[in-house]
């Protein structure tokens, strides 16, 4: 590709980043809406939020097999058409229908619309980076993040004009698929599916490979932090701290700012100094952030949220790009560090729940500062591959 094609495959790879940000947030923003107008309690809203998450971790190991036999534009078109008939369903089904029992096929069919997806989108970045030879996934999930606070402010707004959710996540999903559908025009063109040399072991399995496994680590303990924060800052603040409930949105507010600031700032450090070196500093800040926010009173947790932040910022996205390091193997590693990372997000934070129960959410906060040790020292799978030495010597003069 050119270096006008790999500008245009970039910006084309920023926005289905960001309409997969807007898709999961549209939905998500409602969810307040689908449990007045289901009339769930907690325990049935989180059973019924559990149907989306089993799509998702069903399909995730299979998602880069499915990127590469189909293609990655193709790939994206299934899963952004099925997240799309899945958030259209959930819509007709709580604002129309009004039950349950087709909402929770709806979820499930938005889950593995999304898990296709974020694999796809996440292979295309790893490709335009290393055409680019520089540091851009940050910058791509910072888009994705992006993407859902836009989407939660549109839908904050829609909710204040009662828009009904039959009418708003139909069209959101609309929006999304033609989106995404025009941002691939501006993507490589399509290739045959990867192949391994003669010289790789045949039948090789991902799952067995020591620096696949670490890099999964550290992506786990990167998501983990990352959607502890998401789920439960507020809650410690306003629990631990005794603020009001606003101040505790605002906790998460400064917290997802400062991770987005870190994101696109620090593609810049990882170019210059590496990734190794750069998210050890990084985990260090997290680590610092979250004693912060459990140890000192109100006014400087918020110093400590805005420091969890950055230092959470460029865990994930590194680890996506270290798992895409050879192409010829991209796919499959890629979905099983997605597995694994995404499988901390969705069962890290209902166990950090239960502890809190028991220890009090402010002090549950502790388990993401151990789990950041165990990441520094999984840290060394993640580094930069070397290039290849030639080991032909040219003949010297007899």
């Amino acid at each position: 590709m050119t270096s006008t094609d790999l500008n245009r495959a970039h910006v084309a790879v920023l926005t289905v980043f960001a309409l997969a940000g807007a898709a999961f947030a549209s939905w998500a923003a409602r969810i307040p809406d689908i449990k007045r107008i289901l009339d769930l309690d907690p325990r049935a809203l989180g059973l019924l939020l559990l149907a989306g998450s089993l799509g998702s971790v069903l399909l995730l190991p299979l998602s880069g097999h499915i990127a590469n036999r189909l293609g990655v534009a193709r790939a994206l078109v299934l899963g952004t058409g099925f997240a799309a008939t899945g958030i259209t369903g959930l819509g007709l089904a709580v604002g129309v229908a009004e039950d349950v029992r087709l909402a929770a096929p709806a979820l499930f069919v938005t889950g593995l619309g999304i898990a296709l997806w974020d694999v796809a989108m996440n292979l295309e970045g790893a490709h335009v980076e290393r055409g680019l030879g520089r540091s851009v996934m940050p910058h791509y999930h910072a888009a994705f993040s992006a993407g859902t606070v836009a989407a939660a402010l549109l839908a904050a707004g829609l909710v204040g004009l009662r828009v009904p959710v039959w009418v708003h996540l139909p069209l959101i999903a609309l929006a999304c698929l033609a989106g995404v559908v025009l941002a691939l025009r501006s993507f490589r063109p399509g290739e045959p599916p990867a192949e391994e040399d003669a010289d790789q072991p045949r039948a090789r399995n991902p799952w067995t490979e020591p620096r696949t496994l670490l890099i999964g680590v550290v992506t786990l303990v990167a998501a983990f932090t990352e959607g502890t924060a998401n789920d439960w800052i507020s809650v410690a603040f306003v629990e631990g701290h005794g603020v009001p409930g606003w101040a505790g949105v605002l906790a998460f507010a400064v917290f997802l700012s400062f991770m987005t600031i870190g994101r696109l700032a620090g593609t810049k450090l990882l170019d210059t100094y590496g990734r190794v070196p750069v998210l050890r500093v990084m985990f260090g800040l997290a680590l610092v952030g979250c004693l912060i926010v459990v140890f000192t009173p109100a006014p400087y947790a918020y110093l400590g949220a805005a420091v969890w932040g950055i230092g959470v910022a460029l865990g994930f996205p590194v680890g996506m790009s270290a798992a895409a390091d050879d192409p010829r193997l991209a796919h499959a590693r890629l979905s099983v560090v997605a597995t694994v990372g995404y499988g901390a997000f969705l069962a890290g934070p209902p166990l950090l729940g239960l502890l809190g129960h028991e220890v009090g959410v402010l002090r549950a906060l502790l388990v993401v500062g151990a789990a950041l040790l165990l990441a520094v020292a999984c840290l060394p799978a993640v580094r930069e591959p070397q290039p290849v030495q030639s080991t032909h010597r040219a003949p010297t003069a007899s």
